[in-house]
This record gives structure tokens, C-alpha cells and sequence, in this order.
């Protein structure tokens, strides 16, 4: 089975999104219901930030603020670290470690295109760069 070259092959279309104006019990809701870990923050198709699971907790719950009282734009993690559909693998793999993160959003001309995960790319990727790329992630700070 030949590899997947570029993000594109290997990335989610078509994923849900949110706009900074929906609530936040919405946007856990969801998460909770597609099992998802997060979700693109979009207006008018450009993406605007990122809302994770972990926003939520160390913005709203952990702040004791009631997720109803917040919209998604209060607490969304704003220019988040992005791949364009035509990067190399090795690129993804490399901006996942370096910033700690398990998915990157997919931008192209400034519109959300699809995501990327870290699931997504052990599936594609060569099983030596996934690893090293999972510890990057996975160093205490």
C-alpha cells in the first residue's frame, strides 16, 4: 500500500464546525455526541480559532463559569497552528510535535478545508516519525 504524500490525502473533510457566537454547552454537546476532542471556530468559512475539550475545562469549568453563560468565542484558543491540504506529511508531523498538539486544522486561501489528527497521520505515516512525534507532544513542559 503506497503512503500518503501530502495532508490532503490523509485529512477529514468536511468536518463540523462552530461559529464564536454559539454557546458553549452547544459546542460540548457536539463534541461529546461525535466524540471529537475539537472544533474549528468559523466565519463565513475562514477559520478563527480552534475550541478544544481543554478550553473548556481550564476556561470555563475550572473558572467555575457555567458553559451556558459562554459562548465559544469567550474561551476558543484564537490563531491556531495550521497545515495547507498541499503540505508534506513530515510538515504536519513536525508542527504536531513542535507545538504539542494532536490536530491541526487544514487552510487553504484562508478556509477551513479539513483537519488533521494525530490518528489520521499514524494511519498514513511511517511508524518511526508517528513515534517521535507522539513523544514531542507528550513532554511535560
Amino acid at each position: 500500500m503506497e503512503m500518503a504524500k501530502t495532508v490532503r490525502d490523509a485529512m477529514t473533510p468536511n468536518v463540523h464546525v462552530v461559529a464564536p457566537s454559539d454557546s458553549l454547552a452547544e459546542a460540548a454537546e457536539i463534541m461529546s455526541g461525535e466524540d471529537i476532542g475539537s472544533l474549528p471556530v468559523v466565519v463565513n468559512g475562514r477559520l478563527v480559532g480552534v475550541l478544544t475539550d481543554r478550553d473548556i475545562v481550564v476556561r470555563a469549568v475550572a473558572e467555575h463559569v457555567t458553559p451556558e453563560s459562554l459562548n465559544v468565542g469567550d474561551v476558543a484558543t484564537r490563531q491556531p497552528v495550521t497545515v495547507a491540504p498541499d503540505d508534506d506529511l513530515d510538515e504536519a508531523l513536525r508542527l504536531m510535535g513542535h507545538h504539542r498538539v494532536r490536530r491541526l486544522p487544514v487552510v487553504e486561501d484562508g478556509h477551513l478545508v479539513g483537519m488533521i489528527s494525530q490518528a489520521d497521520l499514524a494511519a498514513e505515516a511511517k511508524e518511526r516519525k508517528v513515534g517521535e512525534m507522539v513523544e514531542e507532544i507528550s513532554k511535560p513542559d
